[in-house]
């Protein structure tokens, strides 16, 4: 092989090699509460809301969240309330878990409206 033909493999590698470890670094797991609590990275944990006490104040949500496993956690949200989250079916937290409470970066939420068609007669 010639040296332009090695060069070129050598990068097209390392270009796939780069393009593995950022994707592989990009996905978030859905673990439970128990699993957040041992896992340094950021992960994705679905729940419902384990009562209807949300505290919002200064741009903060403040709410608490039963995993699909039953354990209750509260979560903090820095962020304003997604649209339809009292009605939500299922909420997903995106975060860590910190100092005995899940640090949510990000929140998804179910709501069952979304869902349901209209009916015709």
């Amino acid at each position: 092989m010639n040296r332009q033909r090695i060069v070129c493999l050598m990068l097209i590698l390392a270009f796939l090699g780069y393009s593995f470890w950022t994707y592989k670094s990009s996905l978030t797991p859905y673990v439970t509460f128990a699993q957040a609590k041992n896992t340094a990275g950021t992960v994705q944990v679905k729940g419902v809301l384990a009562d209807q006490r949300v505290a919002e104040e200064k741009g903060t949500l403040g709410f608490t969240l039963r995993d699909e496993a039953g354990e209750v956690v509260p979560v903090v949200y820095k962020g304003s309330k997604p649209e339809g989250f009292e009605q939500a079916t299922s909420v997903v937290a995106i975060g860590k878990y910190r100092s005995g409470q899940f640090v949510a970066e990000k929140l998804l939420v179910k709501c069952p409206s979304k869902y349901q068609g209209s009916v015709k007669p």
